[in-house]
C-alpha cells in the first residue's frame, strides 16, 4: 500500500507590529512635509529644465504684448462699423409703435451712433437696451451677421383708462404704455375703461398695479374685434373695496352709445365655475343686436344681463323697474 504524502503545514504570516506601522506612517508624513518645505520648492524651481520652461513662457508673453501693439484694431475699421439707425427690426413695428423707436432706444441707453460688429458684448448690449423700452414686451433674439437683426415682440394697446378726463393707454395685461405716443384720434380707436380709482404705480412699461385694470384690459382685448360693431363705448369697472378681492370677485359692465348697460360678468381669465365663456357671451350679444337692431331699442336705455345660461334679462333704466323680461336665445 502507498503511503499518503504528509500534508504540508502553512507557515504563519508574520504580522507587522503596530509600532512598525506607526513609524512608517510618520516617516511618510515627514518626507511629504519636507517635499513641500520652502527650501525644497526653491530647489525644484531652480532646476535647469524648470528655469528654461519659465523663461520661454515669460518671453512668449512679452513678445505677444509687443506683437499686439503692431496688430491693427479691426473693431474701428469702417467695414466693421454699423450705424444704429440701420438696425433691422423683425417684424417691422406695428403702426401704433413710434416710427423712431430705434432712436429712442439708443438715446435712452446713451449708445453711440455707430457700433462695432466685432464687439463681443454687442448682442447682449442691444438686447438689454431694447428690453428696457416700454413698448417692448420681449426681445426674442438678436442676430449678428453683416447687420444686426432684432426680433421683438411689441406690446399691443387694448384700452384707455380714464382718470379725471385724462386717458392712459394699457395693453391686455394692464401694463401702462407711453401716453405721449397717442393722439386724441388714436385714443378714440380703443375702448375706454371707467370707474378706476387708482393711479399707475410706476412709469410706462410697468404694470398699473391694480387687478381691476388688469381684468378690464383683458376684457377690452377680447371685445376688440366686436366692440365697434356692437356700439360699445366703454367698460365700467366695479369699485375694488378691498385689496383681498381677486378677478373672480369683479363684475364688469359694458356701456353702449345709447346709454344701455350690459352686465358682462367676470374677466375673460376668471376661473369661477359656471361662468360663460367669452365666445358664448359675444354670441349672445350679437344675436340680441341682430334681433332688436341695437341694445337701446325699442324703449331703452336698458340694463341687459347676459350672464344667464339660457336667457337674457332686461329692464329699463329710466323706470328703475324691478321687473325683468326674459328673452330666450
Amino acid at each position: 500500500m502507498s503511503r499518503k504524502a504528509p500534508k504540508s503545514k502553512k507557515r504563519p504570516v508574520k504580522k507587522k507590529k503596530v509600532e512598525e506601522v506607526i513609524e512608517e506612517e510618520e516617516e511618510f508624513e515627514e518626507e511629504k512635509a519636507s517635499a513641500l518645505s520652502p527650501s525644497s520648492l526653491i530647489q525644484l524651481l531652480f532646476r535647469p529644465k524648470v528655469l528654461v520652461f519659465l523663461a520661454v513662457i515669460a518671453s512668449g508673453l512679452f513678445f505677444f504684448q509687443k506683437l499686439k501693439s503692431y496688430i491693427p484694431d479691426l473693431s474701428q475699421r469702417e467695414e466693421y462699423q454699423i450705424e444704429t439707425k440701420n438696425l433691422s427690426l423683425i417684424p417691422a413695428p406695428p403702426h401704433y409703435v413710434p416710427i423712431d423707436i430705434v432712436d429712442q432706444v439708443m438715446a435712452q441707453n446713451r449708445l453711440p451712433d455707430q457700433l462695432s460688429l466685432l464687439d463681443k458684448n454687442l448682442v447682449q448690449t442691444i438686447a438689454e437696451a431694447f428690453q428696457k423700452h416700454p413698448w417692448v414686451q420681449n426681445v426674442v433674439s438678436v442676430r449678428k451677421t453683416n447687420n444686426i437683426e432684432i426680433e421683438v415682440l411689441f406690446r399691443k394697446p387694448a384700452a384707455m383708462v380714464e382718470i379725471k378726463q385724462s386717458l392712459y393707454p394699457v395693453d391686455n395685461e394692464g401694463v401702462l404704455l407711453p401716453p405721449e405716443d397717442f393722439s386724441v384720434s388714436d385714443a378714440r380707436r380703443y375702448p375706454v375703461i371707467t370707474g378706476i380709482r387708482s393711479i399707475p404705480e410706476g412709469p410706462a412699461g410697468t404694470s398699473w398695479g391694480d387687478l381691476t385694470v388688469t381684468g378690464a384690459a383683458q376684457l377690452a382685448e377680447a371685445l376688440g374685434p366686436h366692440w365697434k360693431e356692437l356700439d360699445i363705448v366703454s367698460i365700467e369697472a366695479p369699485p375694488r373695496t378691498s385689496a383681498e378681492l381677486s378677478l373672480d370677485d369683479l363684475i364688469y359692465r359694458l356701456i353702449t352709445t345709447g346709454g344701455s348697460q350690459i352686465v358682462w360678468g367676470r374677466s375673460p381669465k376668471s376661473q369661477r365655475r359656471g361662468e360663460l365663456r367669452v365666445d358664448q357671451k359675444i354670441g349672445k350679444l350679437e344675436k340680441y343686436y341682430r334681433d332688436y337692431g341695437g341694445f337701446d331699442r325699442p324703449h331703452g336705455p336698458y340694463e341687459i344681463d347676459i350672464r344667464h345660461w339660457q336667457e337674457i334679462s332686461r329692464r329699463p333704466l329710466k323706470q328703475q323697474s324691478r321687473h325683468r323680461s326674459l328673452i330666450r336665445r
